[in-house]
């Protein structure tokens, strides 16, 4: 994290005995050990803090997804497709109606043969061109 080497250690612990003495400096050793003590409890706990509030983040998305989910599944039930499906095939039936456009009436279709036949325009067959055998 700082970088400081054995050798730079070696020189602030020969200043610290000189500044400190030799009487006082366990002491002030032992407070120092206590002060970082307590940094990186501090630290820790903001850590886990932090920690914390990221799972319970993903665990509020992974609940709204989940409820995304079981709300899409409970519209593709089966009951909701036929009514769906249903719906569906009702608008398209009222969509595909013929369109019925007025044209000219038409006559009215006799109920027996011997009525149509009455009705009937005469028709007459053509005969046939058959070679006259004579002729040839």
């Amino acid at each position: 994290m700082f970088d400081i080497g054995w050798s730079e250690l070696v020189v602030i612990g020969v200043v610290a005995l000189i500044a400190i003495g030799p009487k006082e400096l366990p002491g002030v050793l032992r407070m120092v050990g206590q002060w970082m003590g307590k940094a990186r409890r501090m630290a820790a706990e903001f850590q886990g803090q932090f920690n914390e509030a990221m799972r319970e983040a993903e665990m509020a998305d992974i609940k709204k997804t989940f409820d995304d989910a079981s709300s899409a599944a409970k519209d593709l039930s089966p009951t909701n497709l036929l009514t769906s499906l249903n719906k569906d095939v009702e608008d398209a039936m009222k969509i595909d109606q013929p369109v019925m456009t007025p044209t000219t009436p038409e006559p009215p279709t006799p109920a027996t043969f011997a009525e149509a036949e009455a009705h009937a325009p005469a028709v007459e067959t053509p005969k046939p061109a058959v070679p006259d055998a004579k002729a040839s």
